[in-house]
Order: C-alpha cells, then structure tokens, then sequence
C-alpha cells in the first residue's frame, strides 16, 4: 500500500479548469479524390449539342433567308416618288380600263367604272379591270407621252367613251390634273335606248381621310382629303351636261383593299324605282358605314360619284392640291381643251423627229395606227409595290421577298398587267427612244429587285391588286429560275446613244455593277454538264402529262427541246444570250473605265468563237445550230385507264406522255426559233458557212416563211402546232411572235452592211421580211382594233391575249427603221 502510495504522491494534483476546455474535433483522413471523367464528358457533350443545335438552326435560318437578301450594291434609282414631281401622278394602275394613282407605297388612288342599266345573264356589266371577255369593240390610249397627258377611246356596245387627263406640275405635292370622261352614242344621232351610270371613285389602303360633300340631290358635288404626302386636295365633280343627267348618287364607306373596288360597290347598290314606263335604276347607297367600322371609328377610304345619264354627257373631275398657291386659273373647260391640244401637238412633233413615218412611204392613217401602239406601250406602264412570294431550295414553303416598288412597262393590260423580266428588255427598245429619262428609270427599278446572288424574280406581282388578278399556281418565284437577260438589249441601245457617258454616264456608274451581277449568276447557275456550255434549269423530268417538258425559264415556254429533261442538256439560246450579253458588258466595262473590262472582254472572245459554238450546238446532219440533250420524237399523248372500281360519269383521268422508243444523247433536230439565235445575237460572222443556210432555210415557206413573219417552229417539225398537253394550245409551236421577228429584222439589217458573201441575200430578206410583219399587223389593227399577242402563221389573224402593246409594239421601230 505504502507503494502504491508513493505513486499516487508524485502524480500532480489535479486541477479542476473554471471552464470547459475547447473540443478539437480530428477529421479522419479522406481518400484522395479523383476526376469524374464521365460526368464532365456528358456536361461537354450536351453543352457541345446544345451550340451545335443553335447553330444548325441559326445556319438553317441564314439559308432560309439568303433568297431575299438584298445585293449588297448602290441602289440605281437614287430619286422616286416626289423627288420627280412631274411623274408623281400617272395613268399607273395598268389593270384598269382607266385608273390614275401616286407613284407611292401607299397610293391615293382614282379610278373609272361604267354600266349600262341593262342585265346580262342576271348579271350587272360593271367594267372596271380590263378583260378581254368583256368583249369590248376597242379600248386603248390614242396619245400618251407617259408624263403629262393621255387620251384614250372605248367602245362599248352602243356607247363612245373618252377618257384623257391633264396634269400641271405645281405647289410641293404633284400638282393638280384633270380628267375628263365624255360618253356619246357609237352610231352619230343615235338615240341612246338604255342608260348608262359612271363612277368615278377616290380610295386609299386605309391611309389618310376622304370627306364627301354631298347636297340634298346626293349629289356629290366635291371631295376634300389630306395624306401624308399629297397634304390637303380637293376633287371635284362637273357636269359638262347636267341637262342629260337622270339620276345622282354616291358612295361613301369602307372598302378592304383597293383590289376589292367592283365587289363593294355591287355590295351596296339598291334598286331606285322610277315613274311609271321608266326603267328602274341600280344606285349606290350613299353613306355605308357596318357597326364594326363606327366601333372603331373607321373612316371612308372609299368615295364616289355615280352619275347615270343619257348620253351624250361629259364629266371633269378636277383634282387641286392645297400647295399650289399660285395656281393662274382651273384646268378645266376651254383651259383644259387648250392644255390638251398644245401637249397633243408636242407629242405629234416629237414622234415626227424620231420616227418619220412620212419620209419612209407610211400613210397618214398609217402613222396614226404607230403613234396609237406607241401610246399604248407608254400608257401601259404601272407602278407597283409590295413584295414577292420566293422560294430556294432551303425553303420548305414560299416565303414574302422585301417590300419594294416597280416602276414598270406591261405586256397586256387585260392578260398580263405586271413585270416580266424578258419581256421588258423589249418593251424599254421602244421606251429608250422615246424617253431615256422613263426608260433609265424602270431599268433601275428593276435592277433593285436584284438579291444577294445577283437573282431577279422573273415574274412580279406585287400588291395585293396585282396578286389577285393572277392564278395561285404562277405565284411563287423560284431562285433557280433565270430568264433571259434581254435588259441587256436595252443597255446596248443604251450605248449607241450620242454622248452616252454625258448624258448617261451618272446611270451607267450605278447600273453596271448589277448588270454585271447578273451576268455572273447566269454565267455560275445555269451551266452545262460540257465546258462553255449552258442549260436552262428549271424543266421538270417527272412530268408525265407534256408532250415535251416546258422550259418557262426561257420565254419560249413550250419551245420543243431534249425530250427527256437532263443535266446532259445543252441549249443553244442561252449561250448565245450569254455570249451577246458578255459583250454588251465588255463595251460598258471599257467605257466606263471598270476592272472587270478585261476578263469580260476574254469571256466574250471565248463565247463569240464560233468554233465553240459549232462544236456545241452545230449538227452536221443538218448544218443547223440545235439544242443538245436525251432525246426523241417518237412521244404521243394517250389516254390513262380508268383505275379499278372508278364511279360511272366521273371525269377522265388527264392524258400522259407514252415514249414509243428509248432516248438517247443527240441534237434535238427542231428547226425555229431556238435556231436562230446564234443568228439574232449578231454572233456569227458575216463569212460563216452556218449563216449562208440560215439565211436560206429563212426563206424557205415549207419551213419558217410566211407573208406575215417568221414562224416560230417549221412546218416539218413533228411537233408543230402540237398540244402540249390536251388542254394547252400550241404557243410557240407556229404562231408568228414579234419580238423574235424584231431581232431578226435587226440581224439581217446588221449583216446586209457587213461585206461578205451574203450581205446582199440578207438585205434582200430583210426587206422582205421587215414588209410583211409592218403590212400584217397594220392590217390587224385596222380590222381588230388591236394589236396581239402573237399571230397566226398560215392566216396571219392576230391570236392570244390582246391588246397586247407589249413587244408587239415594237412594230413602231421596225416602221421607223430604229436598230
């Protein structure tokens, strides 16, 4: 114990703290950590996906929207609108048998409708749109100079009507103009048997205000508005016969669109019962607002005068803008008949100067005809705005190109009242000799509509009012699709004009960087399988119910070529267009000092040689210039059977193609058109063999000959004056086309000053040929009161769509001798 006891003695003694000592808590030693590779990889990789989505769906949309993407260039129209007052109004809603309208996004529109009190089929025969099956004796501008007048005559059934408008440039918003329309029995002394109602109307697209001053007679006596770019204006209404008026009445109330005018105002007519014995009358209803439109506090866009009358009755509507302070008297009556005389006598005078029709043997009734075809083309010209319906092959569906205007000449008022590219590389031939300043400007319009690739939709149907007058089908514009460059054959006349850099020079700056775009993308997307050759895109190899595949792209629609679509396919009128229009180029390129001249200049050299033409496109069978591609003429149209079970009297199934022997690779041996081109273009020279057979195949009836022009494919095609479908007519299959005889008219003339073996066959064809088409459609006209679309080949009666003052005018240059 006492061991134990010394023990316990030296330990110390224990102390008990006064607080509690502090926990120290020991973490054990954790495992070293490691990289979850796995985790991080999953992060990486749907991070990785999510980016690479966002930019698929990005890309996806850059491609989508790359077809109406703009080209990244100047734009060629640098003025529009009131920057040229003296254009700002103008005769521009084509469609309409008379319409006047700012050229502007949002228009102040006018316009003329008419009928006779008299059912047809239990209908009302309002005109409005030109339509041919309305049937109309004749309509069509008699003078225009395309800036301040026009004069216009209508035959309708047992009544004249006159229509014509004079402007005076004045104040800061366009000025003021007056229309007069005058209507008289067709037959002098006649008395009329039915009366007729005229409505003139003032509407807008919602914009601005109209406001009616209406007297106790509903009589609308004037109409005052204010837009944004006319300011304040007033319009009215005088009766130059009130003594022959039977009954006033108006309309004032809420159209949707301009391209709904007819169909508001059959909405709102009544009947006015009159006295015993008197025909009852279709009126307009007057003030015409829904509850929706007083909900919201909607007001008129839409407002008439309709005055019925038993001719003969005139009617001034005279339009004055509120800018004009020193305006030295009303355009009307004997001022507007002296206006109208002294513009008419200027127009006269200038069309002397430039064509002397009188020095060159025509007649005065002659002469008049062309002044009247030339008046035609001018007054034809509209303006557009809105935007296409496009589509590439990054889109699923048609998708609104940019909203932009088109200042523009039409092919046909009645058929064709929009832009066609290749069409208006004819029209401005005319339009640049008659007023270069008009011409240059509906080149630039044009050239504007260019996108990112340097593509121009071919067709435009801008606006509303312009797309319902076209079927759905023709709507969408695809980017594969070119069309010929004829706007080149304006730039050449371009360039033929005295001082052209002086006077033009500002224009060809800012308009040859889109030619040359145009070019480019020719040059790049409608290429050949074969080095230097070139193919149309745009056939389509699945049809199974055309005879032959139409080539639209071309403008010669339904031209035969290979039967068998493929990228073999080489086609001779595109390269020669390419090689015409390469050196056009070349020649603005020099002029102009720009650095592409030279690589133009070794691109036409290339194309112009004819020994590439010839080995692309010249048959030695026939020694004539063909397309090339898989092809045979062994094809018919034949009926389908009827699928199994098909109920009694349900329609026939459509007609399709049979091919009665395989195709194979060779020149499509078809003799037309197509084969004239290396010949139209001016690319042969004046020594070559190939040219000596044209112009003897040229003269040959049993081929393309005929007393009223050339035909557009030789009789001993077999696919002359063929259906191409059971349905279509032939079109360019027979019938005589103007602006191809044009071209050739001018070819012949260019050879028969070259020396050569052949210049004196080709001046003796160039008379020849340049008579008959000038004495076939003057005669036309004369029977017709029109001029047509195309004409027929073995009776030369005028066929198609017409009045067509589109190409076909062209008639005027050819009497005037103009190349």
């Amino acid at each position: 114990m006492a061991r134990q006891r010394k023990l316990e003695s030296t330990r110390p003694a224990s102390v008990r703290p006064t607080t509690k000592p502090p926990v120290v808590h020991v973490r054990k030693a954790s495992p070293e950590r490691r990289f979850d590779s796995k985790f991080t990889m999953f992060v990486a990789f749907n991070g990785c996906l999510i980016v690479s989505v966002v930019l698929y769906v990005y890309f996806l949309h850059y491609l989508e929207s790359w077809v109406i993407r703009p080209v990244d260039l100047p734009k060629v129209t640098v003025k529009s609108a009131l920057d040229i007052p003296e254009r700002f109004w103008g005769s521009y809603r084509s469609s309409l048998y008379f319409g006047l309208k700012t050229r502007s996004p949002q228009p102040l529109a006018a316009g003329l409708m008419w009928f006779s009190h008299k059912l047809k089929n239990q209908n009302l025969p309002i005109r409005h749109w030109c339509n041919q099956w309305d049937r109309l004796q004749k309509y069509g501008w008699t003078r225009h100079d395309g800036v301040n007048f026009g004069v216009q005559q209508i035959v309708d059934e047992e009544f004249v009507i006159e229509t014509s408008f004079v402007k005076r440039a004045g104040g800061l918003n366009g000025g003021d103009w007056t229309a007069r329309i005058s209507v008289k029995p067709k037959v002098p002394g006649a008395v009329p048997t039915t009366p007729l109602s005229l409505l003139f109307y003032f509407a807008t697209d919602g914009h601005g205000h109209l406001w009616p001053n209406v007297d106790a007679k509903s009589h609308l006596g004037y109409i005052q508005g204010e837009t944004l770019e006319l300011g304040q204006f007033t319009a009215t209404f005088h009766d130059r016969n009130p003594e022959n008026v039977v009954h006033y009445s108006y309309l004032s109330t809420v159209a949707p669109g301009l391209e709904s005018l007819k169909e508001t105002v059959l909405h709102n007519l009544m009947i006015h019962r009159r006295k015993k014995g008197a025909r009852d009358l279709y009126v307009t209803r007057g003030t015409v607002l829904s509850a929706e439109d007083r909900e919201r506090k909607k007001s008129p866009n839409f407002v008439l005068t309709q005055v019925t009358v038993m001719p003969p009755y005139e009617l001034e509507v005279i339009f004055e803008s509120e800018s004009f302070e020193d305006r030295p008297n009303r355009l009307s009556g004997e001022i507007y008949e002296q206006s109208l005389a002294e513009y008419s006598a200027k127009f006269d005078e200038r069309f002397h100067k430039l064509f002397n029709l009188q020095g060159k043997g025509f007649s005065e009734e002659d002469n008049d005809a062309a002044k009247e075809v030339l008046s035609n083309l001018v007054g034809g010209i509209g303006y557009f705005y809105g935007s296409s319906l496009v589509q590439s092959s990054h889109n699923k569906e048609p998708v609104e190109y940019w909203k932009a205007p088109l200042y523009t000449a039409v092919p046909s008022r009645s058929f064709f009242p929009r832009g066609f590219l290749w069409d208006e590389g004819f029209h401005n031939l005319l339009l640049m000799r008659w007023d270069p300043e008009i011409s240059k400007d509906i080149l630039g319009h044009w050239l504007d509509l260019m996108n990112v690739d340097g593509w121009i939709p071919r067709e435009q149907i801008l606006g509303a009012e312009a797309r319902a007058q076209v079927p759905a089908e023709f709507v969408v514009q695809r980017d594969t699709n070119a069309n010929p460059p004829a706007l080149l054959l304006t730039l050449e006349a371009l360039l033929r004009q005295p001082d052209v850099l002086a006077t033009h020079g500002d224009f060809l700056q800012r308009a040859f960087p889109r030619f040359l775009k145009l070019f480019q993308w020719l040059n790049s997307t409608q290429v050949g399988k074969m080095p230097g050759s070139y193919r149309w895109q745009g056939r389509d190899a699945s049809s199974r119910t055309e005879l032959n595949p139409k080539t639209l792209t071309s403008g010669l629609d339904d031209y035969p070529r290979a039967s068998h679509p493929s990228e073999d396919e080489r086609h001779v009128d595109l390269y020669s267009w390419l090689a015409f229009s390469s050196g056009v180029l070349a020649e603005a390129a020099h002029l102009l000092n720009h650095p592409s001249s030279d690589s133009l200049t070794a691109t036409h050299h290339m194309l112009s040689n004819t020994a590439l033409l010839d080995k692309l496109h010249l048959s030695s069978q026939t020694k004539r210039y063909c397309d090339y591609g898989l092809h045979t003429d062994k094809v018919r149209l034949v009926e389908q059977k009827p699928p199994p079970g098909q109920a009694p009297g349900a329609p026939p199934l459509p007609k399709v193609r049979l091919t009665m022997e395989a195709p194979r690779l060779q020149f499509v041996e078809h003799f037309g058109y197509v084969s004239l081109f290396p010949l139209l273009l001016c690319l042969l020279t004046p020594d070559h063999p190939a040219l000596g057979k044209l112009l003897t195949d040229l003269r040959n009836p049993a081929l393309l000959w005929t007393n009223y022009g050339l035909r557009s494919l030789s009789k001993d095609s077999p696919m002359y004056l063929q259906k191409n479908t059971e349905t279509d007519p032939p079109y360019w299959r027979g019938p005589v086309w103007i602006n191809i005889n044009y071209l050739a008219v001018k070819a012949l003339h260019h050879y028969s000053d070259l020396p050569g073996p052949f210049q004196e066959k080709a001046f003796q064809l160039y008379k020849e040929l340049r008579n008959n088409i000038i004495s076939n459609i003057l005669k036309e006209y004369r029977q017709s009161n029109y001029i047509w679309e195309n004409y027929d080949d073995i009776t030369g009666k005028g066929r198609g769509s017409h009045p067509f003052t589109g190409w076909s005018a062209l008639v005027v240059l050819l009497m005037g001798e103009v190349y």
